[in-house]
């Protein structure tokens, strides 16, 4: 593995995929960490190993799991997924795993972007973050993939979403938040986009989920699922704080247009009812810190956006909630050459993200 410092992507020709192009595989985590996954992780474990075994149906899936889990994730899923022994803080490959980019040759390489657990000491969500801080570069290492070393800028890859033919998604509540790059400008943000992603147009939705932990990451309110074309989490409850929060992202999307010069065409997608933790589940959580990891009645930033584009599937979340059909129906209307795969993910939505952040997809 050649660690890549005085070059970018674009530069090379290299260029970020879109997740509905071909894969080679999948990167899950294994999860373990106390305060994010209530009563010993076991339900959060099976509910990844379900989400594993529908992606591994079309792709190659790795897990990677700390020392302590190895045996058991070993155990739980099966032979044909691989488990690799690798040390993290917690179990979001979406965000710090490599973002991967190829070139017009098929090349594959990573890209280790800067990761400090959601804002930093300003409002990050968990302390220290160093191993998840080398998980993209080991990953690279493992996948024998050349990485381009961009550590100077904090990115996760939840915060991004493209559609391989020069545009990026991004939210202003995360990319601008305080706790990211705030010495660098929007303009300065931008360019680092462009050259690492390879992309001339980047489309700046005003904000995500409600109570997003994140600052609002991209993944869980809008997703391109196809050049032109892209789901957004909607409500018809004008009283429900979200409401507000996806109008504006819709009057954005409705006056944009993509490095195409298209306008976009934007599918609703319903939301859950408010999804919120209980007291039980909350005492299954240690306390993060000197500060208890949830609090009764706290809402929960379920979406059905949160889904992972595999080869031969769609999989996404289910919360048995009545709108689960209707989002399943409508994804399947989007994906009509996909199998949808929807998996109850109230155990994995308690840590904090979906099946989307859990997961990070290699290119082919």
């Amino acid at each position: 593995m050649k660690i890549i410092r005085d070059s970018c992507p674009a530069a090379d020709g290299f260029r970020m995929p879109a997740e509905f192009e071909p894969h080679q595989g999948c990167i899950m985590i294994f999860p373990e960490r106390p305060d994010s996954w209530q009563y010993g992780g076991y339900a959060a474990r099976k509910a990844f190993a379900r989400v594993a075994e529908a992606i591994a149906r079309s792709e190659r899936v790795t897990v990677c799991a700390g020392e302590a889990q190895y045996d058991n994730a070993r155990a739980l899923l099966p032979a044909h997924i691989r488990v690799a022994e690798m040390s993290s803080n917690d179990a979001w490959a979406r965000d710090y795993a490599p973002t991967f980019v190829k070139n017009d040759a098929g090349v594959i390489r990573g890209i280790d972007w800067g990761f400090n657990a959601w804002g930093g000491l300003h409002d990050g969500l968990y302390f220290p973050w160093d191993r998840d801080n080398h998980m993209a570069r080991k990953l690279c290492d493992l996948l024998e993939r050349d990485v381009y070393c961009k550590r100077d800028f904090i990115l996760e890859g939840g915060s991004i979403h493209v559609d391989g033919e020069g545009t990026c998604m991004v939210t202003e509540s995360c990319l601008l938040s305080r706790g990211r790059n705030p010495e660098l400008s929007r303009e300065e943000i931008e360019a680092v986009l462009r050259a690492y992603l390879n992309v001339s147009t980047i489309l700046w939705l005003p904000c995500g989920i409600y109570n997003d932990e994140t600052n609002g990451h991209v993944d869980n309110i809008c997703a391109f699922t196809a050049p032109g074309e892209a789901v957004l989490a909607w409500t018809k409850d004008e009283s429900d704080v979200q409401y507000a929060m996806s109008r504006a992202c819709l009057d954005y999307l409705e006056q944009a247009v993509d490095a195409k010069g298209r306008k976009i065409r934007v599918h609703k997608l319903p939301l859950p009812a408010p999804v919120t933790v209980t007291e039980e589940e909350c005492r299954g959580l240690d306390a993060c810190g000197d500060e208890p990891a949830r609090t009764p009645g706290e809402r929960l930033a379920a979406s059905y956006v949160n889904f992972y584009i595999a080869n031969g599937s769609i999989v996404m979340p289910g919360f048995g909630d009545p709108a689960d059909q209707a989002a399943k129906e409508i994804l399947q209307g989007l994906f009509p050459d996909r199998e949808v795969v929807q998996i109850y993910a109230r155990d994995i939505l308690i840590g904090g993200g979906n099946i989307h952040c859990i997961t990070q997809q290699i290119p082919v």
